[in-house]
């Protein structure tokens, strides 16, 4: 393959990733920014010690709780759930068959007490699977405000006979308090190569990081707005990181269960 046709293929994912970010930007605008305020509210409201749990059952979307989790320039108080499920570490014809079990996101919610009064952000790319769907339900029942993070599109144009489905057939989107639809065309890859049957280059990991980034600097910029001055996660690679972060430690070791 010719160098010309590598920067072809690199410049086409380069602006279908810029494309879909661009429509998250201009399309999401108002939902984020109601994201930002709940998640300011929640904090002014409890404390600013409150945690902001998020959630990525299945696969791939596991990477989007730990994009903003432990984070440099992250809110400290965000507390990913990383149960061992679903991660690809696990294996990922295991983790795929656990997010299509029935049942299995309750017992995460539950296990990680989630209820009245908490805030759950989930995320997951295509907004259907089973573990997914049972979390939202379960954490609604237990009182819990929840944000869903998924694109409506591919929830919407998935049959409802789908083997990853939940028994309900319901997508995270219509079981929220509030929805960021990240866009994420079916069958999340977006590029095609002459000679090649399947579509490359998968986007939903870029827009579910954007979408996550953007929530928690509008909540941070919502909480300065309100004088309330957050606790941020400095890169322990950063001159005075250790130290800086060491102050936070004793407040949240043993609170924030992956910390």
């Amino acid at each position: 393959m010719q160098n010309g046709r590598h920067t072809s293929l690199m410049r086409t994912y380069a602006e279908q990733v810029a494309g879909l970010i661009g429509r998250i930007e201009t399309e999401e605008a108002d939902a984020i920014g109601s994201a930002a305020r709940l998640i300011a509210d929640h904090i002014t409201r409890h404390g600013a010690d409150r945690l902001i749990y998020v959630y990525g059952p299945g696969g791939h979307s596991n990477l989007a709780a730990q994009e903003v989790f432990f984070r440099a320039g992250g809110l400290v108080n965000v507390s990913a759930i990383l149960d061992e499920g679903t991660l690809l570490s696990g294996g990922a014809l295991r983790s795929m068959a656990i997010e299509r079990t029935p049942g299995y996101g309750r017992i995460v919610i539950e296990d990680n007490r989630i209820g009245a009064g908490d805030l759950l952000i989930l995320v997951n790319a295509y907004g259907i699977n089973a573990a997914l769907i049972d979390a939202a339900l379960t954490a609604r029942e237990r009182g819990a405000t929840v944000i869903g993070v998924s694109s409506r599109e591919h929830a919407d144009r998935t049959a409802p006979g789908h083997p990853a489905r939940h028994p309900t057939k319901q997508n995270l989107h219509d079981l929220v308090d509030l929805h960021i639809d990240t866009k994420v065309p079916v069958g999340d890859a977006v590029l095609e190569v002459e000679g090649v049957p399947e579509r490359i280059g998968a986007i939903s990991t870029f827009a579910n990081a954007f979408t996550l980034n953007c929530v928690v600097a509008s909540a941070i910029a919502e909480l300065a707005e309100r004088g309330t001055v957050p606790e941020i996660w400095r890169s322990g690679n950063a001159p005075g990181g250790d130290e800086r972060n060491g102050l936070f430690l004793d407040r949240f070791r043993g609170r924030v269960r992956w910390l």
